[in-house]
């Protein structure tokens, strides 16, 4: 099995098991949060949908870079379904009904929106795009929407397992990830080194840092949201950009490595971010830490 092969596999795997873990703590009212909402909810999608993949073009057509890197830079913008959402965004303080919220509306709209995306950016650049409804459907339920579902459907029916099991949950999906990833990141290494140049770095550190910016001047005026929609703006679903990027451009075996290269380079350009929004927000003493003791 090939690394392209393997990296989408590991970091599925790992998502489910986070996703889960989100559902184990989550209601039904957490989960349809937003569409009671249209004001956040129209503003969470035009930081996540619209103005990630409008700065994503912008600097892939701006600046000279390796074809790799350009499709890597537009795939991720095109996946916006957070890798590692239940971690970082309730760490950070959000809420879990807004958390859970973007997630579910996100990843519900993405179904739709993936396949108009790529078919509105083939047709203003020329270049053939394509990845089929069907595909991107059986993406998101079986790695997104299936383990969110039966998270909520356990705590339904037994809500004081559900909370004894999500922390451990969570814990082995983060153990599992690590594991895996380590040797696949050993073994890639040279190939995601090889493909820094001409700014490479900087353009994604740029991608990372304006979308952090559009999802926390969008997130509304409750600082949490803000620090959630940020966090979530600026990460990318890999797995899915690799699948659009394998979809359309199977010859640029690169692309993978460009992938995983930016979610590195985001992870390192949050660091300052949270630490900014430690300093400038009160501390925590709501529902998360209720439901994370």
């Amino acid at each position: 099995m090939t690394i392209a092969e393997l990296l989408p596999i590991v970091l599925k795997a790992s998502l489910m098991l986070l996703v889960l873990g989100v559902g184990l703590r989550a209601t039904a009212s957490d989960a349809f949060y937003l569409f009671r909402r249209p004001r956040q909810l129209l503003a969470a999608l035009l930081s996540m949908d619209v103005v990630v993949p409008l700065i994503a073009i912008v600097l892939a057509s701006t600046f000279s870079l390796e074809p790799a890197v350009k499709i890597a830079l537009v795939t991720l913008s095109l996946a916006p379904l957070p890798p590692t959402f239940s971690k970082k965004p309730l760490k950070a303080g959000g809420k879990m009904s807004y958390t859970v919220g973007l997630f579910v509306s996100v990843t519900i709209i993405a179904i739709v929106f993936i396949p108009l995306a790529l078919a509105l950016i083939s047709r203003v650049t020329g270049v053939p795009l394509q990845m089929s409804p069907g595909a991107v459907w059986a993406l998101v339920l079986w790695s997104l929407l299936a383990p969110l579902a039966a998270g909520m459907a356990i705590r339904r029916a037994a809500p004081s397992f559900a909370e004894r099991a999500a922390g451990p949950v969570v814990a082995i999906a983060t153990v599992v990830l690590i594991v895996a990833i380590v040797p696949i990141l050993i073994k890639v290494w040279p190939i995601m080194m090889s493909l820094i140049g001409n700014g490479t770095v900087v353009v994604m550190g740029i991608l990372a840092v304006l979308a952090l910016a559009a999802g926390h001047f969008l997130g509304g005026p409750d600082a949490d949201d803000r620090t959630v929609l940020a966090l979530s703006s600026a990460a990318r679903h890999p797995a899915i950009a690799i699948a659009i990027a394998h979809a359309n451009f199977p010859e640029q075996r690169l692309a993978p490595a460009a992938v995983l290269l930016y979610v590195l380079v985001s992870g390192i350009a949050t660091v300052p971010y949270l630490k900014w929004v430690a300093r400038h927000q009160p501390p925590v003493v709501g529902e998360i830490i209720a439901r994370d003791a």
